[in-house]
Protein backbone atom coordinates (compact mmCIF):
# COMPACT_ATOMS: atom_id res chain seq x y z
CA UNK A 1 0.00 0.00 0.00
CA UNK A 2 0.94 3.40 -0.13
CA UNK A 3 1.32 6.25 2.12
CA UNK A 4 -1.18 9.38 1.88
CA UNK A 5 2.41 11.88 3.01
CA UNK A 6 3.34 14.26 1.68
CA UNK A 7 6.70 13.28 1.27
CA UNK A 8 5.68 9.91 -0.78
CA UNK A 9 3.61 11.96 -3.13
CA UNK A 10 6.55 13.65 -4.30
CA UNK A 11 8.93 11.70 -6.46
CA UNK A 12 12.74 11.98 -5.44
CA UNK A 13 13.68 13.35 -8.80
CA UNK A 14 11.65 16.21 -8.63
CA UNK A 15 13.22 16.77 -5.46
CA UNK A 16 17.00 16.65 -5.72
CA UNK A 17 18.39 15.04 -9.29
CA UNK A 18 20.43 12.02 -8.42
CA UNK A 19 23.43 12.04 -11.29
CA UNK A 20 26.50 13.69 -10.55
CA UNK A 21 26.22 15.94 -13.73
CA UNK A 22 22.62 16.97 -12.55
CA UNK A 23 23.93 18.15 -9.56
CA UNK A 24 26.96 19.85 -10.64
CA UNK A 25 24.56 21.79 -13.94
CA UNK A 26 21.69 22.58 -11.66
CA UNK A 27 21.62 24.66 -9.02
CA UNK A 28 21.18 23.43 -5.14
CA UNK A 29 18.77 21.64 -3.79
CA UNK A 30 16.27 23.49 -1.51
CA UNK A 31 13.28 22.05 0.04
CA UNK A 32 10.48 24.10 1.04
CA UNK A 33 11.23 23.68 4.63
CA UNK A 34 14.42 24.99 4.55
CA UNK A 35 13.11 28.12 1.97
CA UNK A 36 10.33 28.88 4.43
CA UNK A 37 13.14 29.31 7.25
CA UNK A 38 15.22 31.34 4.69
CA UNK A 39 11.91 33.53 4.15
CA UNK A 40 11.39 34.20 7.86
CA UNK A 41 15.26 34.80 8.48
CA UNK A 42 14.88 37.31 6.00
CA UNK A 43 11.70 39.22 7.38
CA UNK A 44 13.08 39.38 10.33
CA UNK A 45 16.06 41.23 9.24
CA UNK A 46 14.02 43.62 7.41
CA UNK A 47 12.35 44.68 10.56
CA UNK A 48 14.82 44.35 12.77
CA UNK A 49 16.22 47.05 10.08
CA UNK A 50 13.67 49.81 10.02
CA UNK A 51 13.43 49.42 13.40
CA UNK A 52 16.87 50.43 13.73
CA UNK A 53 16.13 53.26 11.49
CA UNK A 54 12.70 54.27 13.40
CA UNK A 55 14.57 54.35 16.94
CA UNK A 56 17.30 56.63 15.01
CA UNK A 57 14.66 58.99 13.04
CA UNK A 58 13.05 59.16 16.73
CA UNK A 59 16.28 60.00 18.26
CA UNK A 60 17.03 63.23 15.45
CA UNK A 61 13.64 64.28 16.03
CA UNK A 62 14.66 64.95 19.34
CA UNK A 63 17.78 66.62 19.33
CA UNK A 64 15.80 69.14 16.61
CA UNK A 65 13.11 69.58 19.07
CA UNK A 66 16.46 69.90 21.96
CA UNK A 67 18.10 72.17 19.66
CA UNK A 68 15.31 74.75 18.67
CA UNK A 69 14.30 74.86 22.55
CA UNK A 70 18.26 75.79 23.17
CA UNK A 71 18.19 78.59 20.03
CA UNK A 72 14.98 79.94 21.95
CA UNK A 73 16.50 80.27 25.20
CA UNK A 74 20.02 81.55 23.73
CA UNK A 75 17.53 84.21 21.99
CA UNK A 76 15.25 84.82 25.23
CA UNK A 77 18.66 85.64 27.24
CA UNK A 78 20.58 87.37 24.32
CA UNK A 79 17.54 89.34 24.36
CA UNK A 80 17.29 89.59 28.21
CA UNK A 81 20.93 90.76 27.96
CA UNK A 82 20.73 93.72 25.54
CA UNK A 83 17.84 94.96 27.25
CA UNK A 84 19.88 95.11 30.54
CA UNK A 85 22.57 96.62 28.79
CA UNK A 86 20.53 99.29 27.39
CA UNK A 87 19.25 100.09 31.10
CA UNK A 88 22.88 100.06 32.54
CA UNK A 89 23.76 102.46 29.74
CA UNK A 90 21.12 104.92 30.42
CA UNK A 91 21.72 104.51 34.15
CA UNK A 92 25.61 105.49 33.72
CA UNK A 93 24.68 108.20 31.38
CA UNK A 94 22.53 109.84 34.07
CA UNK A 95 24.73 109.45 36.74
CA UNK A 96 27.70 111.59 34.24
CA UNK A 97 25.06 114.02 33.49
CA UNK A 98 24.04 114.40 37.09
CA UNK A 99 27.97 114.56 38.19
CA UNK A 100 28.40 116.99 35.43
CA UNK A 101 25.39 119.43 36.38
CA UNK A 102 26.88 119.57 40.00
CA UNK A 103 30.41 120.29 38.92
CA UNK A 104 28.64 123.28 36.58
CA UNK A 105 26.87 124.67 39.63
CA UNK A 106 29.89 124.61 41.89
CA UNK A 107 31.81 126.63 39.11
CA UNK A 108 29.17 129.11 39.43
CA UNK A 109 28.45 129.47 42.90
CA UNK A 110 32.08 129.51 43.48
CA UNK A 111 32.83 132.39 41.26
CA UNK A 112 29.31 133.96 42.38
CA UNK A 113 28.58 133.57 46.13
CA UNK A 114 31.16 131.68 47.65
CA UNK A 115 33.44 134.36 46.38
CA UNK A 116 31.58 136.97 47.48
CA UNK A 117 31.41 135.51 50.80
CA UNK A 118 34.89 134.81 51.29
CA UNK A 119 35.39 138.25 50.11
CA UNK A 120 33.34 139.70 53.02
CA UNK A 121 35.01 141.59 55.67
CA UNK A 122 31.46 142.20 58.02
CA UNK A 123 31.58 138.49 59.44
CA UNK A 124 31.30 139.50 63.01
CA UNK A 125 27.83 139.58 64.98
CA UNK A 126 27.10 142.50 67.32
CA UNK A 127 24.71 144.78 69.15
CA UNK A 128 24.49 148.19 68.14
CA UNK A 129 22.62 150.91 69.12
CA UNK A 130 20.68 153.37 66.70
CA UNK A 131 22.02 156.86 67.20
CA UNK A 132 20.25 159.23 64.17
CA UNK A 133 18.36 157.85 61.33
CA UNK A 134 17.43 160.83 58.73
CA UNK A 135 16.90 161.69 55.27
CA UNK A 136 19.67 163.76 53.77
CA UNK A 137 18.82 163.97 50.26
CA UNK A 138 17.26 162.60 47.13
CA UNK A 139 19.29 160.84 44.71
CA UNK A 140 19.34 160.80 41.11
CA UNK A 141 18.88 157.45 39.18
CA UNK A 142 17.39 156.14 36.32
CA UNK A 143 15.05 152.97 35.23
CA UNK A 144 14.42 151.45 32.33
CA UNK A 145 11.28 152.32 30.04
CA UNK A 146 11.75 149.96 27.07
CA UNK A 147 14.45 149.11 24.65
CA UNK A 148 16.87 151.48 24.40
CA UNK A 149 15.26 153.79 26.53
CA UNK A 150 15.98 155.03 29.79
CA UNK A 151 14.24 157.70 31.85
CA UNK A 152 15.73 159.80 35.21
CA UNK A 153 13.86 159.65 38.78
CA UNK A 154 14.89 160.08 42.04
CA UNK A 155 14.84 158.04 45.83
CA UNK A 156 15.00 159.76 48.86
CA UNK A 157 19.15 158.78 50.75
CA UNK A 158 18.18 157.33 54.10
CA UNK A 159 21.23 157.84 56.89
CA UNK A 160 21.53 155.62 59.67
CA UNK A 161 24.04 155.89 62.39
CA UNK A 162 25.13 153.37 64.81
CA UNK A 163 27.18 152.95 67.72
CA UNK A 164 29.03 149.70 68.61
CA UNK A 165 27.99 148.35 71.71
CA UNK A 166 31.18 146.03 71.67
CA UNK A 167 33.84 148.94 71.31
CA UNK A 168 31.58 152.15 71.33
CA UNK A 169 32.72 153.11 67.93
CA UNK A 170 30.01 154.94 66.18
CA UNK A 171 29.56 154.00 62.18
CA UNK A 172 27.38 154.49 59.04
CA UNK A 173 24.62 151.21 58.81
CA UNK A 174 23.11 150.18 55.50
CA UNK A 175 20.98 147.82 54.99
CA UNK A 176 23.34 144.90 53.06
CA UNK A 177 26.02 144.01 50.58
CA UNK A 178 24.25 144.97 47.41
CA UNK A 179 23.59 148.64 49.62
CA UNK A 180 26.98 149.09 50.46
CA UNK A 181 28.65 148.91 47.19
CA UNK A 182 25.51 150.94 45.26
CA UNK A 183 26.14 153.97 47.72
CA UNK A 184 27.40 153.68 51.27
CA UNK A 185 26.14 157.24 52.22
CA UNK A 186 22.36 155.71 52.02
CA UNK A 187 21.20 153.12 54.29
CA UNK A 188 18.22 151.32 51.69
CA UNK A 189 18.89 152.03 48.06
CA UNK A 190 15.49 151.11 46.21
CA UNK A 191 15.09 150.02 43.10
CA UNK A 192 14.77 153.29 40.73
CA UNK A 193 11.15 153.87 39.32
CA UNK A 194 8.85 156.19 37.99
CA UNK A 195 6.48 156.81 41.06
CA UNK A 196 8.85 158.68 43.37
CA UNK A 197 6.16 158.90 45.89
CA UNK A 198 6.03 155.28 46.21
CA UNK A 199 9.45 155.02 46.98
CA UNK A 200 9.44 158.09 49.16
CA UNK A 201 6.81 155.91 51.43
CA UNK A 202 8.44 152.98 51.41
CA UNK A 203 11.81 154.74 53.18
CA UNK A 204 9.76 156.42 55.18
CA UNK A 205 8.03 153.04 56.59
CA UNK A 206 12.20 151.91 57.23
CA UNK A 207 12.69 155.20 59.16
CA UNK A 208 9.30 154.73 61.51
CA UNK A 209 10.40 151.26 62.17
CA UNK A 210 14.69 151.94 63.29
CA UNK A 211 12.87 154.78 65.11
CA UNK A 212 11.27 152.57 67.44
CA UNK A 213 14.14 150.04 67.30
CA UNK A 214 17.17 151.41 69.44
CA UNK A 215 18.92 148.14 69.89
CA UNK A 216 19.38 146.13 66.48
CA UNK A 217 21.72 143.04 65.81
CA UNK A 218 24.90 144.12 63.10
CA UNK A 219 27.54 142.46 61.03
CA UNK A 220 30.92 144.23 61.63
CA UNK A 221 34.24 144.28 60.28
CA UNK A 222 36.03 142.27 63.32
CA UNK A 223 39.18 144.25 62.54
CA UNK A 224 37.27 147.40 62.77
CA UNK A 225 39.31 148.86 59.26
CA UNK A 226 35.60 150.00 58.01
CA UNK A 227 33.31 152.36 59.05
CA UNK A 228 30.63 150.86 58.21
CA UNK A 229 28.35 148.06 59.50
CA UNK A 230 25.43 145.90 57.71
CA UNK A 231 21.93 145.01 59.42
CA UNK A 232 22.05 141.85 57.57
CA UNK A 233 24.54 139.86 55.22
CA UNK A 234 23.17 138.26 51.68
CA UNK A 235 26.02 135.91 51.30
CA UNK A 236 26.03 134.42 54.68
CA UNK A 237 26.84 131.13 56.20
CA UNK A 238 23.40 129.67 55.61
CA UNK A 239 22.77 130.95 52.15
CA UNK A 240 26.31 129.66 51.20
CA UNK A 241 25.11 126.53 52.81
CA UNK A 242 21.74 126.32 51.42
CA UNK A 243 23.22 127.12 47.54
CA UNK A 244 25.50 124.33 47.83
CA UNK A 245 23.41 121.74 49.14
CA UNK A 246 21.55 120.89 46.04
CA UNK A 247 24.47 120.38 43.96
CA UNK A 248 26.07 118.54 46.44
CA UNK A 249 23.13 116.11 46.83
CA UNK A 250 23.09 115.70 42.89
CA UNK A 251 27.02 115.00 42.79
CA UNK A 252 26.19 112.43 45.49
CA UNK A 253 23.40 111.10 43.92
CA UNK A 254 25.46 110.55 40.40
CA UNK A 255 27.72 108.91 42.32
CA UNK A 256 25.78 106.15 43.77
CA UNK A 257 23.92 105.42 40.70
CA UNK A 258 26.79 104.91 38.72
CA UNK A 259 28.73 102.40 41.59
CA UNK A 260 25.51 100.66 41.93
CA UNK A 261 25.42 99.34 38.37
CA UNK A 262 29.03 98.86 38.05
CA UNK A 263 28.20 96.68 41.03
CA UNK A 264 25.55 95.20 39.75
CA UNK A 265 27.85 94.21 36.36
CA UNK A 266 30.38 93.01 38.41
CA UNK A 267 28.10 90.68 40.24
CA UNK A 268 26.48 89.29 37.11
CA UNK A 269 29.82 88.42 36.06
CA UNK A 270 30.89 86.09 39.01
CA UNK A 271 27.40 84.46 38.99
CA UNK A 272 28.20 83.55 35.32
CA UNK A 273 31.19 82.52 35.86
CA UNK A 274 30.26 79.98 38.72
CA UNK A 275 27.20 78.74 37.04
CA UNK A 276 29.76 77.65 34.42
CA UNK A 277 31.94 76.00 36.75
CA UNK A 278 28.91 73.82 37.99
CA UNK A 279 28.44 72.87 34.62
Amino acid sequence: MLDDSPETLIPDSAACPTSLEQRWSQQPCVTPSVSGGGHRESSERMFLWAGSKGAQGSGSERRTIYQKVREYDVLDKRKTVTALKAGEDRAILLGLSMILFSVMMYFVLGITMVRSYSDSVWTEESSCTVLNSTIVAEINCTYSCGSECWKSSKYPCLQVFVSLNTSGKVVRLSHNEEAQDTNPECFYVPKCQKDFNAIHTVVMKILERLKTQQQVLCYMDPGEQQDSALLTRIYGRLAVFHSLFWPTCTLIGGTIIIIMVKLTQYLSIMCEQVGRIKR
